[in-house]
């Protein structure tokens, strides 16, 4: 199997349909295979892509603070059972030790559930809020717990934040400044850092940027209406906001294979997929298992398989790392692919091709709509939809624009996405936003089984 053609010919398929912006490497047992950049890293479109240009990780960053803290634990600085009320009194969550922290087993609220709280600071206080104001908001908000400790498995954001100050409270060091000395200087990852771009400026033209499509444009999320969000996130460490490229997450791919900076047992636990109060282990919708800072897919016949996905206001990342078999896929976008279906299907495809297997072709929403669909009961679907008052995620209305209908979707405090639904046949519709389908009727819109019915 010709792994380096079919990985390329997909790739470049993906960028003519407007699915890929970005770099990508792919190896075997420690030799790259392929690797290549396409598209551009600059809001002009006039500075194309290099191999070495340097993405926002977002979500892939949670591996390395979850590898600061299992340094501090190799020293015998820090301890997986300690409480993390023994770090912050004042944090109304007992019971939650660092192990829940960095398996998302402690209940504690993500403070993305209530981004207003940090955009009331940025605003108000004309500052951009940093990790304190995280741990302020899990005292001063009234935000309770999901569940006791570990009762259950919950992704919250917050437990990195948490992380990155324990880490900062038992070495003394700010966390930016750890992650340098003792994690990416050690590990020879020199394009590799904790970055707060918004607050302290870019570093260098090859640092690609970010950006959201928009009414069928794209544009830095900073003058999106739904995702300026961005400029008080960028303060938070510990769950995003390290910049790398391809070779230095080669390079740590290498370095954890090694053993050079974590030892084979520390690695062994990171990677050994969280067991609940129960005594089972935890598995999410997709059939993966969580570990430190690494999500690990149930894969036998593969052997041990570790990877993590980000994604954050137009960075999309995926980092995916077969422990007995030594392959390593990574691949970094820094633009919001045209259609979401058809990027993870290409996604999937990327990944078939890594295990061995031919690929199903991936198609977008217009290749896969019904051409000539009965609209007799269009008229019908329209209307607006109820939802709850604290709901930040929800259908606002369905119309008819042109023959087409389209619904509007509102997510957290912007003003709402507007897209176009493309009949997949009976009452299913795509949507080029999101990754999922609608069934449409006259009561209502049904999506991921729950029915918003007509207001």
């Amino acid at each position: 199997m010709d792994k380096k053609t079919m990985m390329e010919n997909l790739i470049r398929k993906a960028h003519e349909k407007g699915l890929f912006n970005g770099t990508w490497l792919y190896a075997e047992h420690g030799e790259i295979l392929t690797k290549g950049a396409l598209g551009w890293r600059d809001t002009e479109d006039r500075l194309p892509l290099r191999e070495d240009s340097v993405f926002d990780l977002a979500s892939v960053s949670k591996q390395f603070t979850a590898a600061a803290v299992m340094l501090l634990v190799q020293e015998g600085l820090l301890d997986l059972e300690d409480e993390v009320t023994k770090f912050f009194p004042e944090l109304p969550y007992p019971g939650v030790t660092v192990r829940h922290l960095l398996t998302h087993t402690g209940g504690v609220a993500d403070y993305f559930d209530d981004i207003n709280w940090l955009i009331g600071i940025w605003e108000k206080e004309d500052r951009i809020p940093d990790n304190n104001d995280v741990l302020r908001f899990l005292c001063e908000s009234g935000a309770e717990a999901y569940f006791a400790p570990g009762e259950d498995s919950c992704y919250s954001n917050s437990d990195y934040c948490l992380l990155a100050l324990i880490v900062e409270r038992v070495s003394g060091l700010p966390f930016e400044d750890f992650m340098k000395r003792r994690v990416f200087e050690p590990a020879g990852m020199r394009d590799t850092a904790v970055c707060h771009v918004r607050r302290d400026g870019w570093p260098s033209d090859n640092f690609a940027r970010a950006m959201v499509l928009e009414d069928g444009r794209y544009l830095l999320p900073d003058f999106s209406q739904n995702d300026r969000d961005v400029i008080p996130e960028d303060g938070t460490s510990g769950e995003g906001n390290v910049y790398s490229n391809i070779f230095d997450l080669f390079r740590w791919d290498r370095v954890l294979r090694e053993g050079r900076l974590l030892t084979p047992e520390t690695q062994r636990l990171m990677y050994a997929p969280v067991k609940l109060n129960s005594g089972e282990e935890y598995v999410d919708e997709e059939g993966e298992g969580y570990g430190f800072g690494w999500a690990i897919p149930k894969e036998p016949e593969q052997g041990l398989i570790v990877e993590h996905g980000g994604w954050h206001k137009g960075a999309h990342t995926r980092y995916e790392r077969f422990i007995d078999k030594d392959l390593v896929l990574i691949i970094l976008l820094c633009r919001d692919p045209e259609d979401t279906p058809a990027f993870e299907a290409f996604f999937k495809a990327i990944r078939e091709i890594m295990r061995g297997r031919e690929p199903e072709p991936f198609r977008t929403l217009e290749e896969r709509m019904v051409r000539d669909p009965d609209k007799s009961a269009w008229a019908s679907f329209c209307g607006k939809f109820a939802h709850e008052e604290d709901d930040c995620f929800y259908p606002d209305e369905v119309f008819l624009r042109d023959g087409e209908l389209y619904v509007k979707w509102m997510r957290g405090h912007g003003a709402g996405f507007t897209w176009r639904l493309y009949p997949l046949g009976g009452d299913e519709f795509g949507i080029k936003k999101f990754d999922f389908t609608l069934r449409l009727s006259a009561e209502g819109l049904t999506v991921f089984d729950e029915l918003y019915k007509k207001a």
